[in-house]
Order: C-alpha cells, then structure tokens, then sequence
C-alpha cells in the first residue's frame, strides 16, 4: 500500500525564513516498491563477493583410491576428497562471485523522487545558504549544527560542489553524511534523519531528477 504524506511546497531555512520547492521533486507520488528496488540494487552493488569454498577438484590429498573397489566389505569410493567424507569437498558452496546489477535510469529517478517527497512531507528536509569554514574543523561543523538544532539524529548533508574544509570536516563524524547532488542516493535519502540541503543546490537537483523527453 503507498504511503499517505501530506506534499511539501515549501522547506524552512536554517537561520529563518523558508524557501520554495521543486513540486517534480519534493510532492511526487510516494512508491515504496521504488525504494525497495533501489535500496536492494545499492545494496547488493556493495558486497565483497569474495567468500570462496573449494570443491572436490581443489581440496588438499586423495590422489589414489583409498581401497579397492571390490571384497573389503566398505562401500566404494574413489577419493578421499569426496564430500562425503571429512575435510573432503564442499557441494555448491559460495564462489566469488559480483553480486552487482544495473536499474534502469528512470526507475532510479523516481525512486529517489519519491524519498525526497516522502521526507518532505515528513517534515525532515531543511534548507541552509552556506557553511562557512575557513579551515577544516570538525568541532566547528558540529557547533553549527547544534546552532540549527536539527536534532540528535542521522543527518545528510547535500551540496553540488561541497568545499574541500567541509568534506575533511565532516568526514569524521558517525552520524553526518555529506554527499554531491551527482552522487545522492535513495538509501542516503531514506538512511537520514533530516536532509540538509544548500539552497543554491536545488537547481543542480531538480535538473538531476527531471525526466528524460518529459516524461
């Protein structure tokens, strides 16, 4: 069943004030199985894939057949690698493997359309002008933020072209997440607690998202 969220026109800016909102972007229907499928395809683009097993043919020993085939009374058997027997082969263990797949573009654009409406109509989606830091400092991003108080919780921090000082000041911190309008993603959407949006971003963002031939 599809959520139910009340569409966002507008998102409040930190420090005051609130600011329009790219209705394409921020109050398009809400499609929980586009999250899924997005969610499931990132995921699964960020296994290892490197567990391995060995078989039969490359488990140490059991060059010769243990007895012979006939008046022993044991059943047959022709190597002690065998999976049967123990220390011998593994069946249909895991193999490395990529476990990687492609979505379609489309399916991509509206399954993050639909995480930023969601988030919108919850509320959770604010907006901010600028960060200024003149050095890298992790204490000064974090005296900002609690300034804006937007809350104890995950935070994504969303620019076009973030400063080299915000990226190494943020980087060190668990709960905030920075990332490009080129490089945001439905799991960072749907991951957040609130979305921190630089203003002069949301062009970059709606052209991201806007549908190919206008559809």
């Amino acid at each position: 069943m599809t959520e139910q969220t009340t569409p966002a026109s507008t998102a409040p800016v930190l420090g005051g004030g609130e600011a329009a909102l790219d209705p394409g972007v921020f109050a398009a229907p809400v499609n929980p199985a586009l999250h899924y499928d997005a969610v499931r395809q990132y995921r699964a683009g960020r296994r290892a894939g490197t567990h391995s097993t060995k078989n039969r043919a490359r488990v140490r020993g059991g060059g010769r057949k243990p007895w012979r085939q006939k008046g022993t009374g044991n059943a047959r058997v022709g190597s002690r690698r065998n999976p049967l027997w123990r220390s011998g082969g593994v069946v249909f263990g895991p193999t490395p493997r990529d476990y990687s797949y492609r979505l379609n573009g489309r399916m991509q654009r509206g399954a993050l359309r639909s995480a930023l409406s969601l988030r919108a109509g919850e509320g959770r989606v604010r907006l901010y002008d600028d960060i200024p830091l003149d050095v890298p400092s992790t204490r000064g991003l974090v005296r900002r933020l609690a300034e804006w108080s937007v809350g104890a919780g995950r935070i994504l921090l969303v620019e076009a072209a973030p400063s080299d000082e915000l990226w190494l000041s943020a980087r060190n911190l668990q709960k905030v997440e920075l990332v490009t309008v080129a490089g945001l993603h439905t799991y960072d959407v749907l991951k957040a607690g609130v979305i921190l949006i630089r203003r002069s971003s949301l062009e970059a963002l709606s052209a991201k998202l806007a549908e190919a031939g206008g559809r």
